[in-house]
Formats: structure tokens, C-alpha cells, sequence
């Protein structure tokens, strides 16, 4: 299984939203976890396309919309709070009167919503759409909002102002990509000033849609056709040319054009566009068709570019021939009847490197009759950065739970991704050698009113230097592999807190420069190890620990008795014990089964026997005999043996 592409890219650039306007941000990733999903609002098979959630933020129960769209109660969030627009009456859609916003103050600087997991391999489309409408009475003219966006991938986006008036305008929102298989779409609160989401989508495409690396994220910068405003079957929202053309400005010069015929070639994979994408396109008779979409500067966009031949007055090819110019560079000259024929689909596109403007400009320039397009999208490259290790992730989450850290410390979505922003309060992090991943270095949450125990997956902090968890009111053991597998681990200070148990042997390494154990409850004896830190210049301390035994100043420790329970070599005695008496009981039954067994070979034979029996019966007759003429000798009887 190919986990996460982890992705994290930054870009500074804050969001602003006038009030009572909505504004909606979206991007396309993709995701590689192979792990099942669930609770879906739509399908549950792993086809691509019938992954859908569609969640209105702010709700408790589901609704469908006139599109017959199902919108699940508000779900997977980590905090915040919910609230109702000023005037819901000005925005009809249910997803548009409710929203999620997360005062940093209670629930600190990040909150993530957490998606399940998700199958792969597949290309994901998120959107997020928010309204601020006064919702808080604050009567702000201009809002800061920077969430960010985070699954195996992470990503803080930028948000340029709302130039035009349009209310559901798509563009990208500060998103931030997560390090478990699973999606978090992650909200980053500066000073007083609360994110909020009105809803969001998560729509599964085809793996291989818009045909580029997985390492990459597609921000959309514009999606705009010359049709009216309309949401193909995969929620994405195209929007009319109208406000993005800048020539020719008459309208007169303008000629729309459309049809019912169809289009071949469209609504295929692995994109999948409309059919009702191709079959409208605008024409002019003026020198050139010219767009302008924002962007940022120093930043690599991909421009897809739709074309169909729909003029039934063109019939052969180089009667339309007009040439492509994107930010004055001439990318292209097309010939939409030569390429493919008439009422074809024509998508072409093209990849613009590192932007030195604001502004990307597409020119249609005639070389043959008039330019004509469908459609235009654009979409920013966001490459791959890396994010914590997988195994770090889980057992920081495992000490999330453990150490119960407070809500308001926000310890939600990847602990160090993006590296932009801030990571977890009290983590530091680093990157890896190889600059492939985030690891964590050291962790802070000295009196931070803390009441749980010591995680044992914090073994699997292998590149933790410093641990300090002190002045808290953790109970438990300290974990038997913490040192272990952290060889790098140079201090470690839980004094004053409520440990019990013994000091493990693997808590100093050989690089341990400062270990502070006093103020518990600990006992048992030293290991050697540890004590040899103070002998060898570092810092130790263990004082405060009544229990403990077997270094120089402490208690000599018994010999069979230790922390409060038999000792090792107590147990050792005990087993030599067990074993000298079951040695003993073996060797009498041995000796009472041999004697048996000579018993009964000093018996007589058989035949020796036999010949006993028939004598004793011999001399029974005779006896019997002797008798019987005893009788007759006393009765005056003759005898036989007496003669005549």
C-alpha cells in the first residue's frame, strides 16, 4: 500500500469576504491509503465517483436541496461552536443559512474536520464554502479567515480579495492537507479572529483525472464556460465568461452560440466534462476573444482550454484558425474542424511556469475568421511537501488522549504540517535527513494542568531530544520503552508529578545529559545506568521519591523485596525453590515405583506353585482317608488290613 502523499504547501496570502457574501474554495488531490470508508451520503462501493460526502455545517439533521442533493447534519469536527446566518433569507440553499466557527480562545488555533478514511487510488475534489453575513454582529467589513487543509496531504492555500460581485465565486480557500488515512480539512485561528465553514464536499474523480503526478495538488483558479452558471455531475461549479472577459467589452461584438446536438467525445473518462460544456461557445467578429483570472505570483498553473466546432456554417477544415496566447506567450494554433471535426470535443492544455504577474491573461488572436471557445479552467500546481512520519503521528494522537491535553492547546490534524504554520503547542519539529517527512524533536507541556499517564506508543518518538511533562498531575508508570528506541534523547524532566512504579532501565541512554525525576511517588532501585549520568557531569535528580533504593545516599534495597512487591532475586530464589522440591517428589515416586516392581520379582514361579497346590490336595485325601478307617476300627468293623 502506497501510504499518503503527504503534501504540504504554504503560501501567505490572507482570505477576505465582504459581508453577506459567500465565497467557496477548491481544490483536487490525490489520495493513496487503501483503507475502507464509511458513512457516505451517497454510495458506499469504491467505483470511482461514488465517494461523495456533502456536509452543511452548523446542522444537526440531513436535508436535500432542490438539486436533490443529500447534506449530512453537521459531522467529524474537533470543536467550535455553531451559529445561524443574520439574514439567512438572502441565501435560499439550506448549506448557505448555517456555519461551524471556532473561537481560538476556547478551542485553540487549530480545529480540523476528519474525514473517514478513503479508498485509492483516487483523485479527490474538495470545496468548502463559507458565509459570513454578519453572523456575529461584529459588522466587519473585511474578515481574516486562514483555514488549511490536511490528509495525506497538507496545504495551507491563498485567497485572493473578491474582485467581483458574483456571491457563490469559486476560488481557492486556505486549506491545510493529514498524516493518518484519513482526510482533515483544518482551520488555523490568528489572534481573536475565528474561522468559519459554511459547508463542505469531498467528491471522488477518476485516478487519473486532469492528468498529473499525484505529488501535485490542483488548486482551481477559475472555471469558467460560456454557458450559464451549472454544477456538472461531480459538483464542479462552472460560472459564465462573462466576468472574466476583458475584450471585447461591447457586447454587440459578442456572438453566443449553441445547440442540442450532440457533442462527441464529451462526458468521457477520466475527466468526464459535460456534454453541456461543448454544446455553447462564444465567438466575436472583433480582433480577439481575451480573459483575465487571478492568480499568485510565483506559482506554476495548468490552463485546460475547451473547444467545439458547434458552427454549422463552418465545413472543412482552415476556415476557423486562430492562435492561443496565454500571459502573451503563443502556446498553440488551433483548428477545432481540422483537429476533430464538427460538434467534437477539443480539450487541450497547457502548463504555465513560475507566473511573475498577478494575472493570467489568455488571448484568442484570429488567423482565420473568428476565435471561438466553450470553456477555460485554471488551476494552480501545489507540489508535495512532506508531513510528520506516520508512526510519530499515532503516537502523538496516543498522547493526545493519554495526557488528556486540553482542548484549547489545539492539537488537531498533522502535528507539524505545514511547516508555514505553527505546530502543535509545545512541539517542535524537524525534518528528516533525507527531507522526505516531519519528525518530532521535543515536546513542551511543563504546567499545563495535565491528568493522565504516560502513552506507551511515545517509544515511537524515535527522534525525540527533549521530553519535559512536568509540574502536571500524571499518574501511571513511565513507559518501560521510553529511552529505548530515542537514542537521541538527551533530557527528560517529569518531576513533580504523581508516578509510581520503577525508574526502567532504558530511561538513560548513552547520550542523556539531564534527567529530573523528584516530587513522585517512584520506587524500587536505581538503575546504574541513570546514576552514572550525575557521576559523568550531567544533571540528575531524583530526590522526593521515598521508595527508591540502591545507589549512594538511598537505602540499601532488600533482597527479595522491592517496590512494594517480591524482587527479582526473590523470584529467582523462589523458582530454584519450586524446582529443588519437584526434583525431590520426582525421585521418591521413582523410588517407590522400583521397590514395587522388586516385590513382586522374589515371588514364587508358577509351576512351583502348582506343584504346592496338588500336594497339599494329596495329603488332604490322605488325611480324610486315615480318618475313615479310624472310624471303622472304633465301630468293631473288620478292617482291610487285618487278616482272616
Amino acid at each position: 500500500m502506497r501510504m499518503r502523499m503527504r503534501m504540504s504547501m504554504s503560501m501567505s496570502m490572507s482570505m477576505s469576504m465582504s459581508m453577506g457574501m459567500g465565497m467557496g474554495g477548491e481544490l483536487l488531490f490525490f489520495l493513496c491509503i487503501g483503507i475502507g470508508m464509511s458513512m457516505m451520503s451517497m454510495s458506499t462501493c469504491t467505483a470511482y465517483g461514488s465517494v461523495s460526502y456533502h456536509i452543511n455545517c452548523g446542522t444537526s439533521t440531513n436535508t436535500t436541496d432542490s438539486f436533490n442533493t443529500t447534506w449530512l447534519s453537521d459531522r467529524f469536527f474537533s470543536g467550535g461552536a455553531s451559529a445561524v446566518v443574520s439574514e439567512p433569507l438572502r441565501f435560499p440553499l439550506p448549506s448557505e443559512k448555517t456555519l461551524r466557527y471556532f473561537p481560538p480562545s476556547s478551542y485553540g488555533k487549530r480545529n480540523c474536520y476528519s474525514f473517514p478514511s478513503l479508498p485509492s487510488p483516487a483523485r479527490y475534489l474538495l470545496r468548502t464554502f463559507t458565509v459570513y453575513d454578519n453572523y456575529d454582529a461584529a459588522s466587519r467589513p473585511l474578515l481574516r479567515r486562514r483555514p488549511l487543509l490536511h490528509p495525506p496531504l497538507q496545504l495551507a492555500l491563498p485567497l485572493a480579495p473578491l474582485h467581483r460581485p458574483p456571491r457563490r465565486l469559486r476560488r481557492p480557500l486556505p486549506l491545510h492537507l493529514p498524516s493518518s488515512p484519513s482526510l482533515d480539512l483544518c482551520f488555523y485561528a490568528f489572534a481573536t479572529d475565528a474561522p468559519v465553514i459554511s459547508s463542505l464536499q469531498l467528491l471522488q474523480l477518476h485516478p487519473a483525472a486532469y492528468n498529473v503526478s499525484h505529488r501535485l495538488l490542483l488548486i482551481n483558479y477559475g472555471r469558467i464556460s460560456c454557458a450559464a452558471s451549472f454544477s456538472d455531475r461531480f459538483s464542479r461549479s462552472w460560472q459564465p465568461d462573462s466576468y472574466f472577459r476583458v475584450a471585447p467589452q461591447d457586447s454587440d461584438e459578442v456572438r453566443l452560440l449553441s445547440t442540442e446536438n450532440t457533442v462527441s467525445g464529451a462526458d468521457v473518462e477520466p475527466n468526464y466534462f459535460p456534454m453541456k460544456l461543448y454544446q455553447s461557445a462564444v465567438t466575436t467578429e472583433a480582433a480577439t476573444l481575451e480573459y483575465e483570472l487571478g492568480v499568485d505570483a510565483k506559482t506554476d498553473y495548468t490552463v485546460w482550454l475547451h473547444f467545439a466546432e458547434i458552427d454549422s456554417t463552418v465545413k472543412k477544415a482552415g476556415e476557423r484558425v486562430f492562435d492561443v496566447f496565454i500571459n502573451d506567450g503563443n502556446v498553440t494554433r488551433v483548428d477545432i474542424f481540422g483537429q476533430v471535426g464538427a460538434f467534437s470535443a477539443l480539450t487541450l492544455h497547457y502548463t504555465v511556469k513560475n507566473l511573475s504577474a498577478n494575472v493570467l491573461k489568455l488571448k484568442l488572436v484570429p488567423v482565420v475568421g473568428a476565435p471561438l471557445i466553450s470553456a477555460v479552467e485554471n488551476y494552480a500546481l501545489i507540489p508535495v511537501d512532506p508531513a510528520t512520519l506516520p508512526l510519530q503521528v499515532s503516537a502523538m494522537k496516543a498522547l493526545k488522549e493519554s495526557l488528556h491535553v486540553p482542548q484549547r492547546m489545539g492539537w488537531n490534524g498533522d502535528p507539524c504540517a505545514p511547516t508555514t504554520w505553527d505546530a502543535w503547542e509545545g512541539v517542535t519539529c524537524r525534518m528528516t535527513d533525507d527531507k522526505t517527512a516531519l519528525v518530532i524533536s521535543q515536546i513542551d507541556l511543563a504546567s499545563q494542568g495535565l491528568k493522565g499517564f504516560i502513552s506507551d506508543q511515545i517509544s515511537l518518538l524515535s527522534d525525540l531530544v527533549s521530553l519535559n511533562l512536568s509540574s502536571n498531575s500524571l499518574t501511571g508508570e513511565i513507559p518501560p520503552g521510553l529511552g529505548q528506541t530515542q537514542k537521541s534523547l538527551i533530557q527528560v524532566d517529569l518531576s513533580n508529578n504523581r508516578l509510581m512504579g520503577s525508574i526502567p532501565d532504558s530511561l538513560a541512554s548513552s547520550n542523556s545529559k539531564l534527567v529530573l525525576l523528584n516530587g513522585n511517588l517512584l520506587e524500587g532501585r536505581v538503575p546504574e545506568q541513570l546514576y552514572s549520568i550525575g557521576v559523568h557531569g550531567g544533571v540528575i535528580d531524583i530526590s522526593g521519591n521515598k521508595g527508591l533504593c540502591g545507589v549512594p545516599s538511598l537505602p540499601s534495597c532488600p533482597m527479595f523485596w522491592e517496590h512494594g512487591r517480591l524482587s527479582s532475586r526473590g523470584k529467582i530464589a523462589i523458582g530454584l525453590s519450586c524446582l529443588l522440591v519437584f526434583c525431590v517428589v520426582l525421585l521418591l515416586a521413582y523410588i517407590y515405583i522400583r521397590r514395587k516392581r522388586n516385590d513382586y520379582d522374589f515371588a514364587l514361579p508358577h509351576e512351583l506353585m502348582s506343584l504346592a497346590a496338588k500336594r497339599n490336595r494329596y495329603q488332604r485325601q490322605k488325611s480324610l482317608m486315615l480318618l475313615e478307617l479310624e472310624s471303622q476300627h472304633a465301630k468293631g468293623l473288620p478292617s482291610p488290613f487285618t487278616p482272616q
